[in-house]
């Protein structure tokens, strides 16, 4: 019986699906596996299906000889060397789509937190408490009728613009290529990064991660923006420069921030921590049941796919 190897605990939608076809390993560690524990995993392996929070490097992949697919837990794909596995004949497949309401409505949902200051109202709510209405009390920034500038008009990008709509902004997007059709049906603009960093009251980052967007918003760009606009980032944590925006938001060079994903994660720049303009989030952006959910039957169903000798959905390697 082919074996499979899961580095982390799945939904049990997907794990079930597995266990009827193949002998099932699960890691089951109350932290991240470590690459020492994992090398001793897969050296007799058919397959790997990991989280975004495991690395498969060359040395892993050259540590299972039988592998033939790696099926990546997330819509992201870049804690692979997918180049590598492609060279040893390894398909890579990931989950999109799954993730695209349960993003979109994070990515809204912490715009608005920040926005409207609810996480730093909650503290206070909690702690000193507060003396009761007042005119100048607490005030934050309505997003209805303002401009949301979004980086990475893809899946994600795009259920952003809709859920966007419905407070009346105007949607900007940038990035590699024009996409006349989503224009059409979103009513969104397509503009250079300068002429959004310009305009927008907020940026969300909803791209794909890729070497040429580490740092994309860096000092300058930070400069860029309107003094009153916020960063919101639930794409990858590497496409911000975190001492940068510290240093941004410490000089009121911009408002504020909204982060579920950080340039070290797990670790999380130490200065974020104490700012009150800033939310955190846990990289929780399809942390729901029905995704969570769906990605467990994707990464089932390409492992099955391919461990039967049929072409998996989603390969990233081609």
């Amino acid at each position: 019986m082919k074996k499979v190897f899961i580095t982390g605990e799945i939904p049990t939608k997907g794990l079930n699906l597995l266990k009827e076809h193949f002998e099932v390993d699960v890691f089951e560690g109350e932290k991240l596996i470590t690459k020492e524990i994992l090398l001793q995993k897969v050296n007799d392996v058919d397959a790997i299906i990991s989280p975004l929070s495991t690395n498969i490097d060359k040395e892993i992949i050259d540590q299972a000889p039988n592998l033939k697919i790696i099926a990546n837990y997330g819509a992201g794909f870049n804690n692979i060397d997918i180049k590598y596995a492609r060279e040893k004949g390894i398909d890579v497949t990931n989950t999109p789509k799954a993730s695209t309401n349960a993003t979109a409505d994070l990515t809204i949902g912490i715009l608005l937190a920040a926005s409207r200051r609810i996480a730093e109202g909650d503290k206070l709510c909690r702690t000193t408490g507060f003396n009761g209405w007042a005119p100048l009390f607490f005030r934050g920034r309505e997003v209805s009728g303002k401009t949301v500038g979004i980086v990475g008009l893809g899946e994600i990008g795009s259920a952003v613009a809709r859920r966007a709509k419905g407070f009346d902004m105007n949607i900007l997007y940038t990035g590699p290529n024009r996409k006349p059709e989503q224009e059409a049906s979103i009513g969104a603009t397509y503009v250079s990064l300068d002429e959004m960093l310009a305009q927008a009251d907020f940026i969300t980052i909803n791209a794909a991660y890729s070497d040429a967007l580490h740092h994309l918003f860096d000092k300058d760009a930070f400069e860029k923006m309107k003094e009153t606009a916020y960063i919101i980032n639930a794409s990858r944590g590497p496409i911000v420069d975190e001492n940068a925006l510290v240093e941004a938001l410490k000089a009121n060079t911009i408002e504020g921030a909204a982060l579920d994903v950080f340039e070290f994660e797990p670790k999380i720049t130490e200065a974020l921590k104490s700012m009150d303009n800033v939310v955190l989030t846990p990289h929780i952006g399809n942390a729901t049941f029905e995704a969570r959910d769906e990605m467990a039957r994707i990464v089932a169903h390409n492992t099955i796919k391919k461990l039967q000798g049929d072409q998996p959905d989603f390969v990233v390697n081609a």
